[in-house]
């Protein structure tokens, strides 16, 4: 504590957040050089007066990059009129998605019955037979098989593919005695494999409806016709008869997960989730409108096309989504901050760190840490350009 601070210059960029003393109880405002990333003070309290009165002492700020805190942006009108306010874009993602989940709570009655659905077992089958096999397995079976083949016809031996492509040798004389690459995946992806009750089917289906229901009669009578398997296996398919379940009903997706395909980008959703977010789009055309705005707020981010946003925001309006036309009216109030996020490059990235940075520090002393002490550590341990 007797240590002197280090010497600081007023920056032209200045990055304000608040960080917690004690979580729910206490909180404090850190502020950031965003050009070098060096902490420049930890201010107690997150109310505007604050920080006002310590850009007030501080002339020269140009540019403040905040949080969507009315406080913070309150604070630096009073403290610095002439200074650019930026909006930070990872701050605005995260407000969107707030309100995307606001939208689908509203819209809860239309996530019922939007599962695909799956087909009968007869339809299932028919596909089985007309499509060709599919995934990660079927792709690599693919691949090895023409691999392999190729090898086979430069004169490579077994081993020495085996060897070559660090796999065992049945794996290769499997893909070298098969004809095509279908017949690796055959059991994966089709149904269950021919079995010796299959000629005997026929019969003790007509057995079956004629009023025979005993199993161990039914296995006696397919002995004599000539079946050469065991009493088991008949038994267990005339079960599968008797309690055939009813198929399970597909549980509608949670609002969580819907709020997350909507915000993501729509090349990272996996396979199983691209058909149940376009039946849950089909089935509520509101989420659909509004998977429309999300991935143009997506666009003008990522895109740095701010100066659109006065047009997204109209589109939103003139839907009247709840969650989002709340969001629209939102930066409408703090337009000019919200541009200048979406058009210039400058960010709270070097705010976030540093708020990495407190907790690491107040981790070391268990939490038990005053503000002014804290603050010694912060500006004496920090990397400093």
């Amino acid at each position: 504590m007797s240590l002197p601070d280090p010497s600081a210059v007023t920056p032209k960029v200045l990055g304000v957040d608040d960080f917690a003393l004690r979580r729910g109880q206490h909180y404090g405002t850190v502020l950031v050089d965003c050009e070098t990333g060096a902490p420049l003070e930890l201010l107690p309290g997150r109310d505007s007066q604050t920080l006002a009165d310590w850009l007030a002492a501080h002339p020269g700020v140009e540019v403040v990059c905040r949080d969507r805190s009315g406080a913070y942006a309150e604070g630096v009108r009073l403290g610095a009129p002439g200074a650019t306010q930026v909006a930070d874009r990872f701050h605005l993602w995260q407000n969107i998605a707030k309100a995307v989940e606001r939208c689908v709570i509203r819209h809860r009655g239309c996530l019922r019955a939007t599962e695909p659905g799956a087909p009968d077992s007869d339809t299932a089958n028919l596909q089985s037979q007309q499509e060709e096999p599919a995934g990660r397995f079927a792709q690599r079976a693919r691949l090895h098989h023409a691999k392999v083949q190729e090898l086979l016809d430069q004169g490579h031996s077994i081993r020495g593919i085996a060897r070559g492509l660090g796999c065992g040798q049945k794996t290769v004389q499997r893909y070298a005695r098969a004809a095509t690459w279908q017949d690796i995946v055959d059991g994966k992806w089709k149904g269950p494999r021919p079995s010796k009750l299959d000629p005997f089917k026929p019969y003790l289906q007509r057995r079956w409806e004629s009023g025979c229901t005993n199993a161990l009669q039914l296995h006696r009578e397919i002995i004599a016709l000539g079946y050469p398997g065991a009493y088991g296996q008949v038994r267990a398919y005339f079960e599968q008869r008797r309690f055939t379940p009813e198929p399970i009903a597909p549980t509608p997706p949670t609002v969580r997960q819907i709020t997350g395909w909507l915000t993501r980008h729509p090349d990272t959703l996996s396979e199983d989730d691209r058909p149940r977010l376009k039946a849950v789009l089909e089935q509520c055309p509101a989420l659909c409108a509004a998977a429309g705005h999300v991935r143009a707020f997506g666009d003008v981010v990522t895109k740095l096309k701010g100066q659109l946003l006065p047009e997204w925001i109209a589109a939103v309006r003139a839907d009247d989504l709840p969650g989002l036309t709340s969001f629209a009216n939102g930066l409408q109030s703090d337009l000019d901050a919200v541009t200048a996020g979406l058009t210039t490059t400058w960010n709270s990235g070097p705010v976030e760190g540093r708020g990495n940075h407190i907790k690491m520090i107040k981790r070391q002393m268990f939490g038990r840490v005053s503000l002014a002490l804290l603050r010694k550590r912060v500006l004496l341990t920090a990397v400093r350009h």
